[in-house]
């Protein structure tokens, strides 16, 4: 290797990158000649070939070549990335004329903010949350619930069935039979939120899907004015300090007594009106206490063990509370109408 060679080298590589047109193109070049194991960087071996006196001067042209051939390499680099940028910004050009796009938080749908008023209410009473199945056995939904076989319930048009066995759960109540079985006869406090399915027509007021929070109380002695307590204070705190409740007998074939619990009109304040049909009271929801059978159907003595439950309608609370005048509303999810929930900062 002589100081000619080395000349005809840089001019090659030289001639290479000047030539190159894309950074591509320039990558390519620089694997050849200037990698590691380019043709540039190899260059240094022949020295072990040379004479002593030979080395100096073949090294100072070596230093020579590489410094020349680095400037024309990064001046290439720099010039090439400058035309790929100015390319990249005619193609992306933003029209600054177009108006702006203003991304608004999403409201919260009711539903969710009701059940979780719900919960959070009872969970300070000391209440603990529990779940269950969607699809429940007939043991479950309606016997283990002291529902005779004859009951209205049982029949096909207020039931979905999947077969003589199974059928989506028209209540959440399977679920206390269960947390009743798993306890095996030791105190309960629980409250049960889900999905509820019944062959319903769909229109202003009803669902064929709806939802319920129901809770079940049982330990020894307790009686109804233990759940009046409870929901005297579920009241207050859902519809505000003023409002009142009433108890009127009704049937349930879980409980015994069984009780539909009004609400004074938080419109007219018990005056009156179109709200409460001009009786000054709201129908919210229905519970009572737990009938004997179905305690001794679950592992409990009823001579020894009492207790209450009661059911609330997710839904019913939400179009009383926020003035809803249409169920199908909470189930569409038109932003129109959640974004009427929408969080204040």
């Amino acid at each position: 290797m002589n100081i000619e060679k080395l000349k005809a080298i840089e001019t090659e590589v030289i001639t290479a990158i000047n030539e190159v047109n894309t950074l591509d193109e320039l990558s390519g070049v620089f694997n050849k000649y200037l990698a590691k194991k380019g043709l540039v960087s190899s260059l240094g071996v022949h020295m072990k070939d040379l004479e002593p006196s030979e080395r100096a001067t073949f090294g100072k042209a070596l230093n020579e070549l590489r410094k020349n051939v680095n400037e024309t390499y990064e001046a290439k680099k720099l010039a090439l990335e400058e035309i790929a940028l100015n390319k990249q910004l005619k193609s992306e050009t933003i029209d600054l004329s177009l108006p702006g796009v203003n991304y608004l938080p999403g409201g919260r749908n009711p539903f969710y903010l009701i059940k979780d008023e719900i919960e959070a209410i009872f969970i300070a009473l000391g209440y603990s949350v529990e779940e269950g199945p969607e699809v429940e056995s007939d043991h479950y939904n309606f016997e283990l619930l002291n529902i005779p076989k004859d009951h209205p319930a049982r029949e096909m048009q207020d039931s979905f069935y999947f077969d003589e066995q199974y059928l989506l759960r028209t209540h959440t109540s399977p679920v206390q039979a269960r947390v009743m079985q798993a306890a095996k006869g030791k105190p309960i406090k629980i409250i049960c939120p889900g999905k509820v399915y019944r062959r319903d027509a769909d229109d202003m007021t009803h669902s064929h899907q709806f939802a319920q929070v129901e809770g079940l109380v049982i330990d020894k002695n307790i009686n109804l004015a233990h759940l009046y307590s409870a929901l005297d204070i579920f009241v207050k705190a859902m519809f505000g300090e003023k409002r009142e409740i009433r108890f009127r007998p009704s049937y349930f074939p879980f409980t015994e007594p069984s009780i539909e619990v009004d609400v004074s009109c938080f419109e007219c304040s018990g005056s009156g009106c179109s709200v409460c049909k001009q009786t000054g009271w709201i129908e919210i929801l229905g519970g009572g206490m737990v009938h004997p059978d179905v305690l001794a159907m679950n592992g409990y003595d009823p001579d020894s063990y009492s207790g209450f439950a009661f059911g609330i309608g997710i839904e019913r609370v939400a179009m009383l509370r926020y003035g809803i005048d249409d169920i199908r509303k909470i189930y569409q999810n038109d932003i129109r109408f959640l974004s009427q929930f929408r969080k204040q900062d």
